[in-house]
């Protein structure tokens, strides 16, 4: 029988006292470099994230890109949106970067699962925009949480970021919760015309930093 792997939270070295722990890691060797993966859980059920680290991260300050899930661009290559492209060229980044690390939340459809995406996506079709689409079904046009991230590069000793992302929001949270963002650097791929009114629709409608498309 396979041996379980738990850590115990509070652990100096794996957990902490909010509960927040880590519950596996191993060597993961990448088409972009070599890293190591951990998986993080908090004590609430929808408190996960698995971490990318790459270089000592504690010695400076990581390059850092909080990724939330995407099934349908991340391992569909959908071109509806520019998840897959924004999560390669991360990694890259990372890779090639004295340290850097990435966090890979469930937050599917921007907080409200892959269901409620498809059925988002059916909206669209119909000639909705995404935003529209995610209020229509009766939830806010972004419903992601950053907290559990910040906990999660505190437990891994990193309170100051150089931030990989386009999103303001992001800034915002970990600041509000301890993280100091040092920097926030563009990340900003080439995407397919397919993508463009959804870029457009994030640019305007979620105040994302990017150009004129």
């Amino acid at each position: 029988m396979p041996r379980k792997i738990q850590q115990r939270a509070g652990s100096s070295r794996n957990g902490s006292k909010s509960g927040i722990r880590i519950v596996a890691r191993a060597k993961l060797p990448t088409r972009f470099g070599p890293f190591e993966i951990l998986g993080i859980e908090g004590k609430h059920d929808n408190e996960s994230a698995v971490a990318l680290i790459h270089g000592k991260i504690r010695s400076q300050t990581p390059l850092v890109r909080i990724h939330s899930q995407c099934l349908t661009g991340d391992v569909l290559a959908s071109e509806r949106c520019d998840c897959r492209a924004q999560l390669e060229l991360s990694l890259r980044r990372i890779a090639a970067a004295p340290a850097g690390i990435l966090l890979y939340l469930p937050q599917e459809g921007r907080g409200i699962g892959l269901m409620n995406k498809l059925r988002a996506y059916e909206l669209q079709d119909r000639g909705m925009d995404t935003v529209e689409a995610n209020e229509e079904l009766g939830f806010a046009a972004d419903s992601r949480d950053y907290g559990f991230s910040a906990e999660a590069l505190r437990l891994l000793g990193v309170r100051k970021v150089r931030l990989l992302s386009n999103n303001p929001d992001k800034v915002r949270q970990l600041e509000n919760s301890g993280v100091r963002v040092s920097e926030r650097v563009p990340c900003r791929p080439r995407t397919s015309r397919t993508s463009r009114a959804y870029m457009e629709t994030k640019r305007t409608k979620l105040g994302h930093l990017l150009d004129r498309l």
